[in-house]
Order: C-alpha cells, then sequence, then structure tokens
C-alpha cells in the first residue's frame, strides 16, 4: 500500500493491545495539544477536537513505515443536560509532520468517521452487510440504490433516516406518495385547474 504511493491514519484499538498500550505510554504527560480545534455546535451538542503528535516511536514501533503516532481528545457536551464526556483515541500514520500537519490529521481523522457514518446507516437501516446477492452486478446495482433512497430521504425529511423507513414500510402506497407519484401528493390546488 505505501509502496505504492498510498498512506494510511490507523487507530490503535484495544484488539492490538502492545501497539495501543506503546502510544497510550508515550502521551501519558501530554501538556498542551499540537491544534485544538474551535468548539462547534452539531446537533445540540457542543464538539471540539485537540490532537497531540509525536515522532518518538518512529524507529521503535513494529509496524510499517511509521512516520508519527498521535492522539486525539474530541471533548462533547449536551446543550440540554449539560453532562460532558471525552472520548480520546489514539493511532499512527505513515505520514511525516512535513506530510501532515496535526490540523491536516485531524481533518484526515474526521473525514474516516464521515464515511464510516455512511456505512453505519447503509448497514443499520438496510442491513447491507447481510445482503446476500452475489453475481453480476447485483450487489453495485443494490448499493446504488441504497445509496439513493438515503439520499432522497435525508433531502426530503426531517425525521431521521431510520425513522422515515419505518413509517414508510408500514404502506408501500405511503412511498409513492413521498415520491410525488400520486394524486394525493399533487398540491389540492395544482389538481384543480383545469388541464387544457
Amino acid at each position: 500500500m505505501v509502496q505504492r504511493g498510498a498512506h494510511y491514519v490507523f487507530i490503535a484499538k484495544d484488539n492490538q493491545p502492545t501497539l495501543a498500550a506503546d502510544i497510550r505510554l508515550n502521551f501519558q504527560d501530554r501538556g498542551e495539544p499540537d491544534f485544538r480545534e474551535r468548539p462547534e455546535l452539531k446537533h445540540g451538542r457542543i464538539e471540539s477536537r485537540a490532537i497531540w503528535t509525536s515522532t518518538k516511536l518512529n524507529a521503535y514501533l513494529d509496524f510499517p513505515a511509521v512516520g508519527q503516532v498521535f492522539v486525539i481528545e474530541r471533548t462533547i457536551t449536551n446543550k440540554k443536560t449539560g453532562k460532558t464526556t471525552i472520548e480520546t483515541v489514539y493511532g499512527l500514520t505513515d505520514h511525516t509532520p512535513e506530510s501532515a500537519s496535526p490540523k491536516r490529521l485531524l481533518a484526515f481523522n474526521r473525514s474516516h468517521w464521515g464515511v464510516e457514518a455512511h456505512h453505519w446507516i447503509l448497514d443499520w437501516n438496510w442491513d447491507e452487510d447481510r445482503c446476500t446477492i452475489r453475481t453480476g452486478h447485483g450487489p453495485e446495482n443494490m448499493t446504488r440504490l441504497r445509496r439513493f433512497a438515503t439520499g432522497l430521504i435525508k433531502a426530503k425529511s426531517t425525521d431521521s433516516v431510520s425513522a422515515t423507513i419505518d413509517k414508510l414500510a408500514r404502506k408501500v402506497r405511503r412511498v409513492f406518495d413521498y415520491l410525488g407519484m400520486t394524486a394525493n401528493s399533487v398540491p389540492r390546488a395544482a389538481r384543480a385547474a383545469p388541464v387544457g
């Protein structure tokens, strides 16, 4: 992968206990972050993220082409309850400090979770991972249909994708109304207008 010019940003999880422990130990006394995002209000929560980076473990870790290790701390405050939670993840990348600043690494991490969130929506709502379609263009076509439906629901609905699917699944007729394909879905003024 790295030999072909690709890069990685990898989160060290507890299924790699030695790797995660080594990075965690490196950042035990981390001081001020190398970069901190400004707090943002999203979905009733105030979120801020900070990142610390280091090259101290590059020669030590048994991992290919390490350029730096990092720790990301995400602070989330629920506006209604005032409850604050802190999530901490440890990771590594082949990017050197010259090819990816702390700010850029934080952006890579955010875009990764955007992809994960989209996959979660597809799997949770459409059970995509358990789909048994395996031949020809079937798998690709089904994925396109699921993505199209998810995008359409997000564009048209104020409810969550899951809640909208539940409503529409109860009565097939509602799907056609939702898509504007029946007389019920046309505004009354337009239906009353004479043709011709």
